[in-house]
């Protein structure tokens, strides 16, 4: 009798575990690769966190997982920045400087020259050019892209010094 005593209390904690498990929400965080740079332009990339913006084209800073110092991320869809990133094959395409691919831009904001490329389903994607260190930001299709690289410029500008990266 004891043993069946224990199995019907267990019963609800049970019910209660299974009721909690099924209508919690996924975990719709960010997530993204995780540069590996060399170390001095992973020192760069940290200095770069610690100057980051709190809110980008209005969007709350919530980082990507998993938690480093070289991602950071803003709203959801995230808009995404990976710091220390290898250098794009399309920066050294001439057809971009030349104008001819029409996926790939360059230009600048605010004093910070960036590759743009078109990605799929309307994101864009933004490496900087003429920096020690390649900084690569991916900006959702809904979201002002001008306004996210205007409100990024100004912690790029001072963490990322001008140059040729590695």
């Amino acid at each position: 009798m004891n043993s069946l005593r224990h199995r019907l209390i267990g019963l609800p904690a049970l019910a209660l575990l299974l009721i909690t498990v099924g209508c919690s929400s996924a975990d719709d965080g960010a997530s993204a690769a995780v540069p590996r740079p060399g170390a001095r332009a992973a020192a760069l990339c940290r200095t770069l966190d610690g100057v980051l913006p709190a809110t980008v084209d209005d969007e709350s800073r919530e980082d990507p997982e998993p938690a480093s110092q070289l991602t950071a991320g803003w709203g959801n869809p995230a808009i995404i920045l990976r710091c220390g990133v290898p250098r794009p094959p399309k920066m050294v395409d001439p057809s971009v400087s030349q104008g001819l691919d029409p996926d790939a831009v360059a230009g600048g904001v605010d004093g910070v020259d960036w590759l743009m490329e078109k990605a799929d389903g309307g994101a864009y994607r933004f490496t900087t050019a003429s920096r020690l260190v390649y900084v690569e930001v991916t900006v959702p299709a809904d979201r002002d892209r001008s306004a996210v690289l205007i409100d990024l410029a100004p912690a790029v500008k001072k963490a990322i010094p001008e140059g040729i990266a590695d």
